[in-house]
């Protein structure tokens, strides 16, 4: 009867070995991509626009359930897909190509952080069917003839140093970045189709939690009471 040698059974223990790895490791990948394509989303937060919820650096993930199982609401921050015109063109520094490859299918697959490429993220001030204006005799914005506090607006910064009145399509949502002297938003797109606001179907998904840095660890809330007596 033949006999094994050692050899051989290193040999089989490292083959074995090597093809659980590859499985767990395959596994992984298809898991987290997955999870990128159904559920959460990281991104990267590139401008000063939603400060100081949002900084520049920080990371955030992304609920893609909404606008799904869980609808929309008016205070969401949501990252949405540029309509058309509302992304000017970003500088980006030269990389070599294999990094460049090598970035684009980590993103994809979920394991870094979505860069701003045709993505924005602002908050949601009015949805279907609202009158959103700016604004009321004390400087604020109304919803439906109801005027909001806004305590995610940085200190001294207006509500907005542009006035505007508008209707909001059904099916789109009236969006604006908190750092309203530092956000191109709705109100500088009245003229484009849609009258500012975006589709809902661009939207991405919600924006609930920012992970990176650690020191900005935070959960972002939707700010009920700032609409609780809009009709």
């Amino acid at each position: 009867m033949p006999r094994h040698g050692r050899g051989e059974r290193e040999e089989g223990g490292a083959l074995a070995w090597f093809r659980e790895t590859v499985i767990i490791v395959v596994s992984a990948l298809v898991l987290s991509l997955l999870i990128k394509t159904f559920l959460i989303q990281a991104f990267f937060i590139p401008t000063g626009s939603m400060e100081n919820t949002l900084l520049v650096g920080d990371r955030v993930l992304v609920s893609k359930l909404t606008p799904g199982p869980f609808e929309v609401d008016r205070g969401d921050v949501v990252v949405f897909k540029d309509p058309g015109g509302w992304l000017g063109e970003q500088y980006q520094p030269p990389r070599p190509a294999w990094r460049e490859a090598a970035s684009d299918a980590l993103m994809f697959i979920g394991l870094l952080p979505q860069d701003a490429g045709e993505h924005l993220i602002k908050r949601v001030v009015g949805v279907g069917g609202d009158t959103v204006e700016c604004c009321d005799d004390d400087g604020r914005v109304t919803v439906n003839g109801v005027a909001i506090d806004e305590p995610y607006l940085p200190p001294d910064v207006s509500p907005s140093a542009l006035e505007f009145s508008t209707q909001v399509p059904e099916g789109s949502l009236w969006m604006m970045g908190d750092n309203r002297q530092n956000s191109q938003d709705s109100r500088y797109k009245q003229g484009d189709p849609g009258g500012g606001s975006i589709p809902l179907d661009h939207v991405v998904g919600k924006a609930f939690v920012t992970v990176w840095p650690v020191n900005r660890w935070t959960l972002l809330r939707n700010p009920s009471e700032t609409f609780a007596d809009v009709p």
